[in-house]
């Protein structure tokens, strides 16, 4: 299919510097997989006859007009095409994508655009589309670096095909990340410290490490249920949770949220707009997004099935079915949710406007006594290493 031309603000190179803001991100989900991971509970479907993806593509503009009318004009920071898997789209689907965001929003020469994208659907002719259609870091979902574990996994590639993604990202976008999953089945510290040392010795700037989780729904929790599928323990995990932190921060990729390290300057510009609580436009099958209108925040989600997503936006101009008003505790609340995850933690200024209130004295003091928080002189709490492995429980606390 032919390339289509983008506009040079889209093409270059040099990314924006985080200017630690939370920023406006653009999230398009593409719904579609090669084939479905037996530990996956994310919103992918697998279609055996081709998807239109002219029609897909007329879908995604639509909609994008009608949540611009949502958010107003703003000035994006990131955007980011997941999925499913994105690399499964045209080059020319990407860029007609790209080009509607610029349309509806402003866009600054140097943002980040990042794509999804699995080892098993990576041609260098495809990568080089995206990057013309002005795609500036790739994210691979590499998830193992053995051919056991990826089997096991359920990945469609093995590890030839993962190095040769790999090659082919360094060399044609200017940023690259890739997925792990660690704690799988019968792996010890030891294995596991080999391959984050041989994954870190491929130049990468960013991974994302992740422990497996057994999602309800997923064949992986049914063959757990069964006694089929035994997983590491508590104790088992925060081993290889802590030699995760050891090696990455030795290594100079010290963790910046829970689950992901990068070189500094190397963070995921969009992943921050998140976990920052900035605001972010969701399009697409099942895509969420967080909107700023005033003093509330509208939070969005759309229609999860492809195909019924798809007729909602031709009939309607749009596949959102919840909008939801998020008064100023609810705020406060996902704002100390997505904020402890970070090593920058709470903005706590930020924290008590919404939620009008100093944070409780004696679930603080208990939380630092025992190592789990931390301050950052007087404007930021945040958690320890010892903190990030009961972070739902900090949350929780601290959230009462």
């Amino acid at each position: 299919m032919e390339i289509l031309d983008t506009p040079s603000l889209m093409r270059d190179a040099t990314l924006l510097p985080d200017t630690g803001e939370p920023g406006f991100g653009v999230y398009v989900h593409w719904p579609f997989c090669a084939a479905k991971c037996p530990y996956c509970d994310f919103n992918s479907h697998v279609r055996h006859q081709p998807v239109d993806q002219e029609r897909f593509t007329a879908a995604f503009l639509k909609e994008m007009a009608t949540v611009r009318r949502i958010s107003g004009p703003k000035t994006v920071t990131s955007v980011f095409l997941g999925g499913g898997t994105p690399s499964l789209m045209h080059p020319a689907t990407v860029s007609a994508i790209l080009d509607g965001i610029s349309k509806h929003w402003h866009v600054p020469n140097g943002i980040e655009i990042t794509m999804e994208a699995n080892p098993s659907s990576v041609e260098a002719e495809r990568f080089r589309g995206y990057r013309a259609a002005g795609v500036n870091r790739v994210s691979l979902g590499v998830q193992a670096l053995n051919d056991r574990d990826l089997k096991f996994l359920g990945r469609l590639h093995d590890v030839a095909d993962a190095l040769k993604a790999i090659r082919l990202a360094r060399d044609i976008f200017p940023r690259m990340s890739f997925d792990l999953i660690y704690a799988r089945p019968d792996q010890t510290v030891e294995e596991w410290e080999r391959e984050l040392r041989e994954a870190i010795s491929y130049a990468v700037d960013h991974l994302s490490l992740y422990q497996l989780t057994i999602e309800e729904g997923t064949p992986f929790y049914g063959l757990h249920k069964a006694g089929k599928l035994i997983v590491p323990d508590g104790d088992q995990s925060a081993d290889l949770y802590e030699a995760t932190q050891e090696i990455t921060a030795r290594e100079g990729m010290p963790a910046y949220e829970v689950s992901n390290h990068a070189r500094p300057g190397a963070e995921s510009r969009h992943n921050l707009t998140y976990w920052r609580y900035g605001d972010y436009a969701g399009i697409g099958p099942g895509a969420h997004g967080r909107l700023t209108r005033g003093p509330e925040k509208i939070a969005t989600a759309t229609e999860r099935k492809p195909e019924a997503w798809l007729e909602l936006v031709e009939r309607d101009g749009h596949g959102i079915l919840e909008q939801e008003r998020l008064g100023y505790d609810e705020q406060a609340d996902e704002l100390l949710l997505m904020g402890l995850r970070l090593k920058e933690g709470v903005d706590l200024a930020r924290w008590q406007h919404l939620s009008g209130r100093d944070p409780d004295p004696k679930r603080e003091e208990f939380l630092l006594e025992h190592g789990f928080i931390e301050r950052i002189g007087n404007s930021r709490l945040r958690c320890t290493p010892s903190g990030m492995l009961i972070l739902d429980s900090v949350v929780a606390d601290l959230a009462c």
